[in-house]
């Protein structure tokens, strides 16, 4: 982790992790992507960005998470990039990016990132773009992005970028995230899916809550090559803590959703001891 240099007048912003409450894949599409449907809801996980204009006409990304590109390549640059295309200005920017939302885990932290930049440059710019033309931009960065512009629960079709926001309130969850030492990229878990079984003795079923049926169609090719996290799904299920489980997304993390009188510090602790100290763990809510 390196330290940033100081910002202290530079426009700060949080970009939310989501998680998907159900995931169904509908089929393969003429263009390549996979036709969806999903739920996506926001988490109290988020990474933190400044943002200050430069006096030279670059844009500098500098992120905490060594680990991580941070030129062209990145979600980050890409999102000024399109905003640079769409309104024909040029950003001349520096970003500072701390990262809190871990990487392959099926949490949006990357699209996210994306998203709160062109959020943060609608603002410091004065563009006064509508949400939707904000979200036409970000799906032409990735699939995710669109959602996280609305800031509040969507349904998303299509290959992610069709989104609709929940016209009715939606109940905030208790939530404990768990992520083994290992990432699983989105494109892998969708090529793999239409030749993927499911795996005996893993729970895929859907579950029955009030706020819909939680199902992840993406665990089939994932647990098939990770078995470690469906058996991590079939424990989270035993446990006095949980009420519901799933894969988020495309994984790695795997999601639960607790029950209201549980506070989850004890699950965390048995999760680690079960599942090794390196494993990364959260407990929050949807928001």
């Amino acid at each position: 982790m390196s330290e940033f240099p100081d910002m202290s007048d530079a426009f700060e912003i949080e970009a939310p992790a989501k998680t998907n409450l159900w995931l169904r894949v509908l089929g393969k599409r003429d263009d390549g992507f996979h036709e969806i449907e999903t739920r996506m809801v926001s988490l109290s996980l988020v990474d933190r960005l400044k943002l200050k204009w430069r006096e030279d006409d670059q844009v500098v990304l500098r992120c905490s998470d060594e680990s991580l590109p941070t030129g062209e390549e990145n979600l980050v640059i890409k999102a000024v990039r399109a905003l640079e295309a769409h309104t024909g200005k040029v950003f001349a920017i520096s970003i500072d990016l701390k990262k809190y939302i871990p990487s392959g885990a099926g949490l949006g932290g990357g699209s996210s990132d994306a998203a709160a930049v062109l959020r943060a440059l609608n603002e410091m710019a004065s563009l006064y773009l509508s949400e939707d033309e904000l979200a036409g931009v970000g799906a032409k960065i990735g699939s995710d992005v669109p959602f996280f512009l609305y800031e509040r629960p969507c349904d998303c079709r299509g290959r992610g970028e069709v989104v609709e926001p929940v016209s009715h309130e939606v109940e905030c969850l208790p939530v404990f995230l768990i992520k083994p030492g290992f990432g699983i990229a989105a494109s892998w878990a969708y090529q793999r899916f239409a030749d993927s079984a499911e795996y005996e003795g893993f729970v895929y079923e859907g579950q029955q809550r009030d706020w819909g049926v939680m199902e992840n169609h993406l665990e089939r090719p994932v647990y098939e090559k990770y078995p470690v996290l469906g058996e991590m799904k079939s424990w989270l299920l035993n446990q006095e803590e949980v009420d519901a489980a799933l894969l988020s997304g495309s994984g790695s993390t795997m999601l639960a959703i607790l029950k209201k009188a549980a506070s989850g510090y004890e699950l965390n602790s048995r999760a680690l001891a079960r599942y090794g100290e390196n494993s990364w763990t959260f407990l929050g809510r949807t928001t």
